[in-house]
């Protein structure tokens, strides 16, 4: 279900003519992230489900911890850069083509993919040489960094500043960025006199601020406290279930998506 939302988006974001706009092709980015951060999880978790064996290597478990930060990382900033977006397009409309053109789209993209990188390089490299302890039992269904620092008997304080960093980075920094423009944006649209504009910069902003919510309420709450004990009900949320309901909350909100997909499924009935 992950896969086939997520590639509709992107199918109908690349092959659609009226969806050719910035906006569109970071939702489209949005939805590659997601079917690769739900890669990096699902696939072993239902091997192990059919399995019932729950064995992993340490090298595999650092390449899990690996991609999952490179597409959690990337993620997490591609959805500043699509505050950014819809901030230039509300309250600088005249400009947004001039800002926000094809070149400058590619490279903020680019940024955030090369963030994801360094990010999840740097905290693999740093997983290679600890050394496990004889209760390896990891406390959730894949490998998340918090949980394998927890039975590691190296000394892991390396590891624990970076995750620290991590938070600060991601927890403050870009969480700022990435709600700060929404201060400016509802000033803005309250003083739309159109229902119609109005109701459309309400409808891409509350979807894109759902997503947000979502993503960062899972992931603080299992990344605050390192040491605390973690629910695997958090876990599936944001692991599983936020590359899943991305896909169905900019469907379901998006009027352009609606129309395109409305149309095109009464095209298939009735040719």
């Amino acid at each position: 279900m992950t896969l086939t939302g997520n590639l509709l988006i992107v199918l109908l974001v690349s092959t659609n003519s009226l969806l050719q706009t910035p906006m569109y092709f970071f939702l489209g980015t949005l939805a590659c992230l997601d079917i690769g951060y739900s890669s990096a999880i699902i696939p072993r978790m239902l091997f192990d489900l059919h399995t019932q064996k729950w064995i992993i290597s340490l090298q595999e478990c650092i390449t899990q911890i690996y991609f999952f930060f490179l597409f959690g990382v990337s993620e997490v900033s591609l959805l500043a850069v699509m505050s950014y977006d819809r901030y230039v397009a509300i309250c600088h409309p005249l400009h947004y083509t001039q800002i926000m053109h094809w070149k400058a789209c590619v490279k903020l993209v680019s940024g955030v993919l090369m963030l994801g990188i360094v990010c999840s390089m740097v905290h693999s490299v740093f997983l290679i040489k600890i050394t496990i302890c004889s209760s390896n039992t990891l406390e959730s269904f894949f490998c998340d960094l918090p949980q394998l620092i927890r039975v590691s008997c190296s000394d892991t304080f390396i590891n624990v500043l970076l995750i620290i960093f991590l938070v600060i980075l991601l927890g403050i920094f870009i969480f700022v960025i990435t709600f700060c423009p929404y201060i400016i944006i509802l000033s803005t649209v309250i003083k739309i006199q159109s229902t119609q504009k109005r109701s459309k910069a309400f409808s891409t902003c509350s979807s894109h601020l759902l997503v947000i919510f979502i993503f960062y309420g899972a992931g603080f709450f299992n990344y605050l406290d390192i040491k605390a004990a973690k629910s695997r009900v958090v876990s599936i949320f944001y692991a599983v279930l936020t590359p899943l309901l991305n896909p169905l909350i900019y469907s379901i909100r998006n009027q352009d998506i609606k129309q395109i997909l409305t149309k095109n499924i009464k095209g298939q009935l009735y040719p």
